[in-house]
């Protein structure tokens, strides 16, 4: 069985420990999929200046969790310097447990919690249920943003692993390739966003949607682990998740980590996998 998460944190919990000795940094992470372009605003910066739990900093994940768009994706994985002086900026350091939360789901929230866990910070936690459940336990927000702080971490990437298209393709053939994108993108119904529809031959559907409750919060993890064992998952299975661009896949490798799995992230997704005419692509109807 799996065991009891230490990944997760209750609005309650975290309530707790902004007001204790050694609060935690605080990191909102709001985002909306769409094509963002330089020198706009952020996706989520609005909603954050609206309101945000207070001390928390807010991070843009196009601009600060992605390097620029490319031949490897829509979000392909930052420069770690880069990276490591947006979270210093705010406030991360090697010693501080880093707290992240977007509006509901977890789902760009993931984004950070598996970038600071893959450039080696051991204490990274997702607030469960965002800030709808922050607001919902009648905990106050603020619009001013804190001042810029001095953190001291320093990535050292490679913690958690990841695959490439290959390794990806490879994986769907001799172990489980996860799909975490919408059942009607994986089965090429649509494609809003990237060049074709379709997915990777061999890929198994698995929705993030269906790793968390109405409310937004993960499901138990009991409950985790037997979807993901009915979706192939059995002990020593290999596995490696993708989506469109490495966001929400984030999300499906944190689900799995709550079941007690392992899983490696493709970071390029079906946006870098779509955009090579030469990789296959397979529909289901």
């Amino acid at each position: 069985m799996p065991m009891e998460s230490t990944t997760l944190i209750t609005a309650a919990e975290l309530s707790a420990a902004l007001a204790g000795e050694h609060p935690p940094v605080l990191l909102d992470i709001r985002w909306q999929l769409g094509r963002w372009e330089p020198g706009t605003p952020a996706p989520g910066a609005a909603d954050y200046a609206a309101g945000h739990i207070p001390g928390a900093h807010f991070i843009a994940l196009d601009a600060e969790l992605a390097a620029p768009p490319g031949p490897g994706g829509r979000h392909p994985l930052p420069d770690p310097e880069a990276f490591g002086a947006a979270m210093r900026a705010a406030g991360v350091s090697a010693d501080r447990e880093a707290v992240v939360y977007d509006a509901a789901t977890s789902a760009s929230a993931a984004r950070a919690w598996w970038l600071l866990r893959w450039a080696g910070h051991s204490r990274v936690r997702v607030l469960d249920g965002g800030l709808a459940a922050w607001t919902a336990a009648g905990l106050p927000l603020q619009q001013d943003a804190p001042a810029a702080e001095q953190g001291d971490f320093i990535p050292a990437p490679g913690t958690l692993p990841t695959v490439d298209a290959d390794a990806a393709a490879a994986v769907a053939r001799t172990g489980l390739l996860l799909d975490a994108r919408a059942g009607e993108r994986y089965r090429g119904e649509t494609e809003p966003i990237d060049p074709r529809a379709g997915h990777i031959p061999g890929a198994v559907s698995a929705p993030t949607t269906d790793n968390i409750q109405p409310d937004g919060r993960f499901r138990p993890a009991a409950e985790l682990a037997e979807r993901f064992a009915a979706l192939g998952a059995k002990p020593g299975t290999e596995i490696a998740v993708y989506c469109g661009s490495g966001v929400t896949a984030a999300h499906e490798l944190l689900a799995l980590s709550l079941a007690g799995l392992d899983g490696a992230l493709y970071p390029g997704s079906w946006s870098e996998w779509s955009s090579n005419p030469d990789r296959p692509a397979e529909t289901s109807h």
